[in-house]
């Protein structure tokens, strides 16, 4: 029997008693460690494979060590720039032993998990509930005062169409005798225009006579 495990964004093939090194995990040394993301399970009976993962499945496994690699050269390099580097890198690692395969032992850990999971959405909408009430009652206001401004912005301009009606009232009958009055101006330069005028003609009809 073996099993097709992910752990690390990487996947293993392996079977009961088997030893591998896989990417570091957060757990300490002889501590157990449950792989639940088991992708397909191969047993007497055939191969079973999970969408993406067999439910159920779990592979069972004991931490031994937690280290590091050896160690490995990495170089940088750009030409012509008289620029390189020389560097070290040690990966880190977590060594498995693989104890146990079983397609139905994750059911425990899984009621385990669904529970929380159940009271954390039932405490969810009780807390919206609470925060949602609050938010309507300081709503309430804001839509009175909303309602109150448009009111007094409104009376505003009435208000101010009221004073400048008499200012337009006011100011006509100064624009109408301010026309009059050049209008009584150009009037008198024509008048004094005519009683010159026969003035100068006089005087020409005395001077024909004389010849």
């Amino acid at each position: 029997m073996y099993a097709v495990v992910e752990t690390g964004g990487k996947q293993y093939k392996v079977s009961e008693g088997d030893v591998l090194y896989v990417e570091k995990l957060d757990v300490k040394e002889d501590a157990k460690v449950i792989l639940d993301k088991v992708l397909a399970i191969g047993t007497e009976k055939g191969l079973k494979v999970g969408t993406p993962y067999v439910k159920g499945a779990a592979v069972e496994a004991k931490a031994l060590k937690n280290g590091k690699a050896k160690k490995i050269l990495v170089m940088t390099y750009k030409p012509k720039k008289n620029e390189k580097r020389k560097m070290g890198h040690r990966q880190p690692y977590t060594k498995l032993e693989i104890l146990k395969i079983s397609e139905k032992a994750g059911k425990a850990t899984e009621d385990k998990a669904e529970k929380p999971a159940a009271e954390k959405k039932a405490a969810a909408p009780k807390a919206e509930a609470e925060k949602k009430a609050p938010a309507k009652k300081a709503a309430a206001p804001k839509a009175e005062a909303e309602k109150k401004a448009p009111a007094k912005k409104a009376a505003a301009p009435k208000a101010e169409a009221e004073k400048k009606a008499p200012a337009k009232k006011a100011a006509a009958p100064k624009a109408e005798a301010e026309k009059k009055a050049p209008a009584k101006k150009a009037a008198a330069p024509k008048a004094a225009a005519e009683k010159k005028a026969p003035a100068k003609k006089a005087p020409a009809k005395k001077e024909t006579k004389a010849e």
